[in-house]
């Protein structure tokens, strides 16, 4: 099974902007987990993506941050799905 991740925080526009991207692209893969954590929630999220959120990892490998790109993430869960 393949994990998604997505790093937010509350009041984080970029979040609110990747949220619905991430949740459309998971949607049509039965195979894909979608969890979200806020980094104001674990101190060493919190250390290492402060600057960085929304962060999207995929099998806890960082996929992208700031932005993310629908066709991107569906591709790069493809990849994940082929491979497990």
């Amino acid at each position: 099974m393949t994990a998604v991740t997505l790093l937010t925080k509350p009041g984080c526009h970029l979040c609110d902007d990747a949220r619905p991207i991430v949740e459309r692209v998971v949607a049509d893969r039965p195979g894909v987990t979608l969890e979200e954590r806020s980094i104001l929630d674990d101190d060493a999220l919190r250390l290492e993506y402060a600057e960085d959120i929304p962060v999207v990892l995929v099998d806890g490998r960082v996929h992208s941050n700031w932005h993310v790109d629908a066709e991107r993430l569906a591709r790069a869960l493809d990849l994940a799905e082929a491979r497990a």
